[in-house]
């Protein structure tokens, strides 16, 4: 949907799914916006709906989002659930002329993803996957840098989230297949590989080489601290808990991805993405840029410039329905991220590079 192709509305009803850590972050987030009211919150458990609801003051509360999709009033459905649920759900909220505001990952397919665009399209609403590490001033700062030809030519770039002991609670659905379909991948691959896809402007994907290893979850090690979803200890650990990629880009640039939940590294966590350039190298975390001078080999401190969309991507989401901004995540780079995802795990079990074109 092209902002401002819709009329613009006074106030925002907003219904978010899911009332867990990230479903709360949702509704924090879209209250920061005077245009937007959350209005409703969906959950399954009525011991946590009716006190996340008591909490932020949300009239109306559901078990069964199906009950609220029939309310002509709300206009953005917020979904902060377990992966395998984001596109059955999605597709329903689309399908009931709703915008919608999904966590990541976008699927647990590429397949299923892809539903989610064509859908979107057909609807003309907006869909926006919440890619929050794009909106950090470090990396809007960086993308301003690229785009004035600070670096030169971008040819390659290090892509990493690794934690030392960060599994999201081992018996949870984050470390089982069947309801995340990925581990660390998903989880926190898809964040940093889409921020450094952006800082290139590329996301069109040739071939990718990829390992997963599951080293420490299933010795019930490396467990973190993240999430309040419930854990069943008798449940399998039959996800990865550490990969490593190698993706090429149509332009011949490349991408080393890694992530890992669990590991042994000198530091508990490090999240971050360094750009390797003809004139310049830079980091987002610090956020730095290095190249040589006249002095020498100077690295140099950034500090973060103007940012030019909002920091919040629930306020930006309102922004775009407004038209005062444009869409900072599009469905399309959502979709190509998750497919790079699919041929990581795709090349992990068959031991050879996928080609996607």
């Amino acid at each position: 949907m092209a902002p401002g192709s819709m009329k613009k509305k006074a106030i925002y009803h907003v219904a978010v799914i899911g009332a867990g850590a990230i479903g709360r972050e949702h509704i924090e987030s879209f209250r920061k916006h005077p245009a937007a009211r959350v209005v409703a919150l969906i959950e399954t458990s009525l011991r946590r709906g009716r006190e996340i609801a008591g909490r932020f003051e949300i009239p109306d509360l559901y078990t069964d989002y199906r009950e609220m999709l029939g309310r002509a009033d709300i206009d953005i459905v917020s979904i902060a659930l377990p992966n395998h649920l984001h596109v059955p759900v999605a597709l329903a909220a689309l399908r009931a002329g709703k915008h919608v505001m999904l966590d990541k990952p976008m699927a647990t397919s590429a397949r299923e993803a892809a539903r989610l665009v064509v859908e979107a399209k057909r609807r003309r609403r907006l869909l926006m996957v919440g890619q929050n590490q794009r909106f950090s001033p470090a990396v809007q700062t960086l993308r301003r840098l690229v785009d004035r030809g600070v670096l030169g030519e971008v040819y390659h770039a290090k892509a990493a989230w690794l934690r030392r002991s960060g599994i999201p609670r081992i018996g949870s659905w984050f470390t089982q297949r069947k309801f995340a379909g990925g581990g660390c991948t998903y989880d926190i691959g898809a964040h940093v590989l889409d921020q450094t896809l952006y800082l290139l402007d590329e996301f069109d994907a040739v071939t990718v080489t990829g390992q997963t290893y599951a080293k420490f979850g299933p010795r019930g090690r490396g467990d973190g601290t993240w999430g309040e979803s419930e854990i069943d200890p008798r449940k399998p650990f039959d996800v990865d808990d550490l990969s490593v990629a190698l993706i090429k880009l149509k332009s011949g640039r490349t991408v080393l991805l890694e992530t890992s939940w669990a590991a042994h590294q000198p530091v508990p966590d490090f999240n971050g993405t360094q750009l390797f350039g003809t004139e310049a190298g830079a980091t987002t975390n610090p956020l730095r840029l290095f190249r040589s001078t006249r002095r020498g080999y100077v690295v140099e401190a950034l500090d973060p410039l103007p940012v030019f969309v909002n920091l919040n991507r629930m306020v930006h989401f309102i922004n775009v329905l407004q038209g005062t901004e444009k869409p900072h995540v599009l469905p399309e780079q959502s979709l190509a991220v998750q497919k790079i995802l699919d041929a990581i795990y795709l090349s992990a079990a068959t031991g050879r590079e996928v080609r996607l074109r």
